[in-house]
């Protein structure tokens, strides 16, 4: 089970509530002066890799620690299309105030998880790990990554001081050097901290030539189609790790395992996977005990 440190959360949920709660609920306060008995349930409207559930309780707690909570799916577990997710029981009010932000968590983070698990299930024949990437929301990337975790991807650098990752920026400032991604390679390699990984991108087979002399740990192609990837695959010849990036969607992300790629990074697993439909529904207590007579 992937998990993720409970403060964490915390932080997530509290700034969440700032927003939404900063200075009350006045639809609420309208409408219900005094407490008002109520059942919630948190229902799945399509089948999706759970991921939030931590979240959205702590959402909950934190609006009103006396409400009742019964979770049925913990974060990791998958569910079908009308499954219950969580039941909440207490003071309607609270549950209101709480939705929303329990909901953002809960269907963005969702997504994530839920379009991650397609797409390792769209490669499971190879032995192709699917990664993220550091495209994601400021101040949610621990979140993300964690949903990526949970849909059984690969969590690629946190910061900028996980491994040195040389990009297309980078190289324009070594221009200078007539094979500037050799050169970038052999700098990395002399002036690096421990033993950082060093990871560099190509677009072209012959900076994938200059890369292959250069010895980094990884070759990161970038917006290669299948056929070039297997080409740069056959000159890489294993003297480093393959990895794709750049345009890589469910519907070709097969054909890149199958070229050879040993690892293939996607920012839209956390900038562009669409959100979950999952939403709650209430009734008041007395409504849903007489239902259940």
């Amino acid at each position: 089970m992937v998990t993720l440190p409970a403060a964490e959360i915390r932080r997530a949920v509290r700034r969440g509530l700032e927003e939404d709660l900063a200075l009350g609920d006045a639809t609420t306060a309208a409408l219900f002066p005094v407490p008002v008995p109520a059942q919630a349930t948190i229902i799945a409207q399509q089948p999706v890799v759970v991921a939030g559930m931590a979240a959205a309780i702590q959402t909950f707690l934190m609006v009103d620690p006396s409400l009742r909570l019964s979770v049925s799916k913990r974060d990791g577990d998958r569910a079908k299309n009308g499954e219950r997710l969580l039941q909440i029981d207490g003071d309607g009010r609270s549950i209101l105030q709480a939705e929303r932000v329990a909901l953002n968590f809960l269907q963005h983070l969702s997504g994530i998880a839920t379009l991650t698990q397609q797409i390792c299930r769209a490669v499971r024949d190879y032995p192709t790990r699917i990664l993220d990437t550091r495209k994601t929301l400021p101040g949610w990337r621990t979140l993300q990554k964690w949903a990526v975790a949970l849909g059984g991807g690969t969590n690629h650098r946190y910061s900028l001081s996980d491994g040195i990752l040389i990009k297309d920026n980078h190289l324009a400032l070594l221009r200078r050097h007539r094979r500037p991604v050799e050169a970038a390679c052999r700098l990395a390699r002399r002036h690096r901290t421990g033993t950082l990984p060093i990871i560099v991108e190509v677009e072209s087979l012959s900076e994938v030539r200059q890369a292959i002399a250069g010895k980094p740990d990884v070759i990161l192609l970038d917006n290669m189609a299948p056929d070039m990837v297997r080409r740069a695959v056959g000159l890489i010849n294993k003297r480093a790790l393959v990895e794709v990036s750049g345009g890589v969607t469910l519907k070709n992300v097969r054909a890149m395992a199958a070229a050879g790629a040993d690892r293939i990074s996607i920012g839209a697993l956390t900038h562009s996977a669409p959100a979950a439909t999952i939403s709650l529904a209430m009734t008041s207590a007395r409504r849903a005990q007489r239902r259940h007579r």
